[in-house]
């Protein structure tokens, strides 16, 4: 494959705001309210897991239910059918906690961004010439940004998109190690997804941005 012709390009709402919401919960009774505030936080990019019941049923839904001009996507996404049935329900990126070519090969041909979950050199190369759009480097939090500088150092030219455990008082960090953007989950929705406070929720989220916009992201 010609991943220089296939690769498709990040979004301009991750590539803008350098954050990407990842919404995982056992069960989907919050999700709209947490999406929404994250929206009116100013958080455009969102990622909705596998792991939440019916997500595939949620992801139109929420796109109806919220402003437009959203960056909607799937994560948790392991194989081909989940793949294809992910784009079919309107996903505009899919997230892989693995590798997956497979998932790739789905993603790259019907022109669907893919980030794909590596930690070693080996694996960040592998992904990036099936053709990921940028490769999330998960679990971050295992290695911290030194082991994203470190990665960056002989492979400078792909884009990595830390995730795991990455702190809101690290995004700086993980930015000036060169990451290309952040995926923010757990430390960013805290219990909001659980009920708990939107406020809450937005201000931090309001305190991401402002530290990617500092960044000059």
């Amino acid at each position: 494959m010609s991943t220089t012709q296939s690769r498709p390009a990040p979004s301009p709402q991750l590539s803008d705001t350098a954050v990407m919401a990842i919404l995982r919960s056992a069960q989907p009774t919050h999700v709209e309210a947490v999406a929404r505030a994250l929206v009116d936080a100013g958080i455009t990019c969102l990622e909705l897991t596998l792991t939440i019941p019916g997500a595939l049923d949620l992801l139109p839904q929420l796109r109806a239910a919220l402003p437009s001009g959203l960056d909607l996507g799937i994560g948790t996404v392991t194989t081909a059918e989940q793949a294809g049935a992910a784009i079919e329900a309107g996903a505009q990126f899919l997230v892989c906690p693995t590798v997956s070519l497979a998932v790739l090969e789905v993603a790259t041909a019907r022109g669907v961004p893919c980030y794909p979950g590596a930690w070693t050199p080996t694996e960040v190369l592998t992904a990036w010439e099936a053709g990921a759009t940028a490769v999330k480097l998960f679990p971050a939090a295992s290695g911290g940004p030194a082991h994203l500088r470190r990665l960056r150092d002989p492979l400078p030219g792909i884009p990595l998109l830390p995730t795991g455990g990455v702190a809101i008082d690290q995004v700086g960090d993980y930015l000036r190690a060169g990451a290309f953007a952040v995926g923010l989950g757990s430390p960013l929705v805290g219990d909001a997804l659980d009920g708990g406070d939107l406020a809450a929720l937005g201000t931090r989220a309001r305190q991401a941005l402002d530290v990617t916009a500092r960044s000059g992201r």
